[in-house]
């Protein structure tokens, strides 16, 4: 699929996704929303996230999230997990997973992705691999790494 165009009457959706929406996908729709603010694009993207899992649905983002981007100034405050739905594939013009787990989670919720709108994240750091787990590594900081240069890689692919 080619990228959406940032010049639409619309703005570009996007969604990210992982296992319990407290630490990678929260991470990502916080870094993109504060790049996107910096760039001047605030008003031309519509950034969210979710889960594949009802695991950690209404909790707010992981400690270690919270953390590791306070420390570059970004804020996630009133955060709160939730799942993926059938109606969040119409409402998302990109939608963007962590791991292979989740695009496997992801697959069999939106039917195979038949308007090919589904991603994986590292393929925008031009990477064939999933974002660290920090809830196994306890290493935001090679997550941040991770989703920092994927979204330099999405904002490139858009555009931007």
């Amino acid at each position: 699929m080619a990228a959406p165009s940032l010049s639409s009457a619309q703005p570009v959706s996007i969604l990210f996704v992982c296992h319990g929406n407290i630490c990678r996908s929260p991470m990502a729709e916080f870094v993109l929303k504060a790049m996107a603010e910096e760039r001047g694009l605030a008003d031309r993207l519509r950034i969210e996230s979710a889960a594949t899992t009802n695991d950690e649905i209404g909790n707010p983002v992981h400690h270690g999230t919270v953390r590791r981007l306070a420390r570059e100034g970004i804020s996630c405050e009133g955060k709160r997990a939730r799942r993926i739905t059938a109606e969040d594939y119409d409402a998302f013009d990109v939608i963007i997973g962590m791991d292979e787990e989740n695009m496997r989670h992801m697959m069999r919720a939106w039917k195979n992705d038949p308007d090919g709108k589904v991603y994986k994240m590292m393929e925008f750091a031009g990477e064939d691999r999933d974002v660290a787990d920090p809830w196994f590594t306890g290493d935001f900081e090679e997550t941040y790494d991770d989703i920092h240069d994927g979204c330099i890689g999405l904002l490139g692919w858009l555009g931007a």
